[in-house]
């Protein structure tokens, strides 16, 4: 059976047997017998990290560790509120870092600084539910999640296309519609990042690449 770690766009932590391209940390969130509880973070620092690191390995729900949780790839990490990991994507963390200052207009940054914004669009103290925004479609840049007024599927803007999701992969592409409403996932911070030019991993049923080993 499944374990109940895959990640959505929407935020939503659900059971399915298909395998991501990363792997998310949220903290501890798992009990005894690899059921997550009630806690759905830890703290802050809400992270994506690559599936292997300098030979490392581990459990996916370890008797003494953080709760290993995946994302079918970068774009459903960010409209989850996951940053780049400073550690194992650095590379990815500071091109991260540079489009969030070049999008900010500060001249410097922490990982803490982004984390406190990005907790604060991401969800809901009380509900814990993911914030969703009404925005025009027109304004959404290449990287973000949104959801049509008429459905609870969630779409991935690349272009003039969007692109179905689902935990496995991408469906084919429909043509981006002009002059909608949509609600979006993926939070006002990183959107901004995305529109300052920030380009996530994408899944290799768009960018035709192969998967991870």
């Amino acid at each position: 059976m499944a374990l109940q770690n895959r990640i959505t766009p929407g935020g939503e932590i659900i059971a399915d047997p298909a395998r991501g391209t990363l792997m998310g940390n949220r903290g501890i969130l798992h009990k005894p017998d690899k059921t997550l509880g009630i806690a759905r973070w830890r703290h802050k620092a809400w992270i994506s990290c690559l599936l292997e690191f300098r030979a490392r390995h581990s459990e996916v729900m370890p008797s003494n560790g953080y709760t290993r949780l995946f994302f079918l790839d970068e774009a459903v990490a960010l409209a989850a509120g996951h940053r780049p990991c400073a550690e194992c994507r650095r590379d990815a963390y500071t091109d991260f870092k540079n489009h969030w200052l070049a999008g900010s207009g500060l001249a410097a940054c922490r990982a803490a600084d982004m984390d406190r914004q990005f907790h604060q669009e991401r969800v809901a103290p009380r509900s814990r539910q993911q914030f969703t925004r009404l925005l025009a479609l027109d304004d959404i840049p290449d990287g973000g999640f949104v959801s049509l007024a008429d459905t609870d599927a969630a779409f991935l803007v690349v272009g003039d296309a969007l692109f179905a999701y689902s935990p496995a992969r991408y469906a084919l592409p429909v043509r981006r519609p002009a002059g909608i409403q949509v609600r979006v996932h993926t939070p006002p911070a990183i959107l901004n990042i995305l529109q300052a030019g920030y380009r996530p991993r994408l899944h290799p049923s768009i960018t035709g690449g192969s998967l991870p080993a």
